[in-house]
């Protein structure tokens, strides 16, 4: 769920960006992504929250995920500060705008990591960057901390209907694997538990043939446990 809502904050902030990918878009660019490619700017954005969300908001992690020049700063934006989990991560998010105008997906990261401790989540969950309009990131202030307020309900509520989703998708997905019979089925099925999207013939190299996993992730579609997400005959990605 984290890397599902990771892909629309990183749509967002393209967006905010100024450039024009496609949720979709971005999908390729990571999903399709083979050794020594590069996934472009768009791309990079993807990857950048998808690691933001993969482990817990430890200032070391997040340092980890921000450009050299804000690195350092993490520890300092990630104490626990006065107010709402909401007011928190406003403030940050205003401090982090105010010094660098145009990181906005670092602010935001920071921002949803700051609102996930006040929280008591384990890991930052993207709601802010794909709630708020690229008008409310020059905010400041009570206009800022009404703005966030506004895009966490909304969102909140989107990632309560996606989690049940796809806790049921999960639970069908789980519940066939001990039918199926093919070789390494068992390792691909944990792939898509934890996974967007995968690429058959570049995330289940090693586990089966190309044609194998081909075969797998048709046949769990027609059982209603996996997605094809992309609509081609070609070049296909799945997921829960």
């Amino acid at each position: 769920m984290r890397e599902r809502l990771a892909l629309g904050a990183a749509t967002a902030c393209a967006g905010f960006a100024g450039r024009m990918e496609t949720a979709a878009d971005l999908r390729d660019a990571v999903h399709l992504l083979r050794a020594g490619d590069h996934p472009g700017p768009a791309g990079a954005l993807y990857l950048q929250w998808r690691r933001a969300v993969t482990r817990k908001a430890s200032a070391k992690h997040l340092a980890s995920v921000l450009p050299d020049h804000l690195a350092p700063h993490a520890a300092f934006w990630l104490k626990p500060g006065q107010g709402t989990p909401v007011a928190q991560a406003a403030r940050v998010l205003e401090a982090i705008l105010k010094g660098a105008p145009r990181a906005e997906a670092e602010a935001l990261i920071m921002a949803d990591a700051v609102l996930a401790q006040a929280m008591g989540w384990d890991h930052p969950v993207p709601l802010l960057a794909a709630g708020l309009p690229v008008r409310a990131l020059r905010l400041t202030g009570d206009d800022l901390r009404l703005a966030c307020h506004k895009a966490v309900t909304a969102k909140a509520q989107d990632a309560a209907i996606m989690a049940l989703d796809l806790a049921r998708r999960a639970g069908c997905l789980q519940a066939l694997s001990p039918k199926l019979r093919a070789k390494g089925a068992d390792a691909a099925i944990a792939l898509f538990l934890s996974h967007d999207a995968l690429s058959p013939s570049l995330a289940l190299t090693g586990l089966m043939s190309d044609r194998a996993a081909r075969r797998l992730c048709d046949r769990l579609v027609a059982l209603g446990a996996l997605r094809e997400l992309t609509g081609r005959a070609t070049f296909r990605l799945y997921g829960v």
